[in-house]
């Protein structure tokens, strides 16, 4: 399938966490597409747990491979992922997204992150009728500031309890680290063996430390090239914690879909605004 072109025409509103909010989101966004096409986005394997409460138009969106007219997505909720995620609209796309930080997840989706890990599931099949009634009022409100109230006000209803303390332990350390501290050190602090930390980590969070920890330095690598000052992929290779260049090549391929330079190419076509949410290290 030949490249799509990115969307171009689009409202946009976004939110950064309140105070109640912190270490549960890492903002919310607002997207209204505003002319009509046929449009094509990539996102970078994501460290976050999105909500998204759609109005418009279903997106078509993939795991680590090109939609097709079966992957019609309205409003859903997605677990983590570790690779690509793909997405297609007509133009008439409009939603709300809600970017949730794994240990945020955790308390939201009542512990059922894990379930969700590698899948979109519909918003009505995770939350039922509040999840409707949500979608509902959001709907019928008359602007952003509103939407998000109303969402924040929802998260805030629902939270329960986090994943045990060892895990969000261990996930706050290596997002500190960038990804970069040893797993066996975590788990030799925690009182574990490496073992049972990945076993107890995978059960609550969907992904065992390794593949958190290799997207943890993914993204970082992502914001090292985009913040423009590291001298070359070497230099953003070694600062980020791999063992060379072409070990950052194969994590741009298995986490981004691209080399790093056609990932690079793409996002300066693409506007900035949706470069927003997977890629943020957030939640200690």
């Amino acid at each position: 399938m030949a490249e799509l072109e990115a969307p171009v025409a689009f409202d946009f509103a976004r939110r950064s966490p309140s105070p109640r909010m912190t270490g549960l989101i890492v903002g919310m966004t607002g997207y209204r597409e505003t002319a009509a096409g046929r449009f094509f986005h990539r996102q970078t394997a994501p460290l976050i747990v999105p909500l998204i409460i759609s109005f418009g138009s279903p997106y078509l969106i993939a795991l680590a491979r090109q939609p097709g007219p079966s992957d019609r997505q309205l409003s859903f909720t997605a677990g983590l992922h570790a690779g690509p995620v793909n997405i297609e609209s007509d133009g008439c796309a409009e939603s709300v997204q809600v970017d949730f930080t794994p240990l945020g997840a955790y308390r939201f989706f009542g512990g059922a992150i894990a379930e969700l890990t590698g899948r979109m599931v519909d918003l009505g099949d995770v939350l039922g009728r509040d999840g409707r009634r949500l979608r509902e009022q959001i709907g019928a409100a008359p602007c952003w500031r509103r939407r998000f109230d109303l969402i924040e006000d929802f998260v805030l209803r629902r939270l329960g309890r986090g994943p045990c303390e060892e895990v969000a332990f261990a996930y706050r350390m290596l997002a500190r680290s960038g990804g970069t501290a040893r797993i066996t050190a975590i788990a030799s602090e925690i009182g574990w063996s490496r073992k049972h930390l990945a076993g107890r980590f995978r059960s609550e969070l969907g992904l065992a430390p390794k593949p958190v920890a290799r997207m943890m330095r993914f993204h970082q690598a992502c914001r090292l090239a985009q913040a423009g000052t590291a001298h070359g992929w070497a230099a953003i290779a070694a600062e980020s914690g791999y063992a060379d260049q072409a070990h950052l090549a194969r994590e741009f391929v298995e986490f981004a879909g691209e080399p790093p330079t056609a990932w690079a190419r793409r996002l300066t076509l693409t506007d900035s605004r949706l470069s927003h949410s997977g890629e943020l290290l957030a939640d200690w």
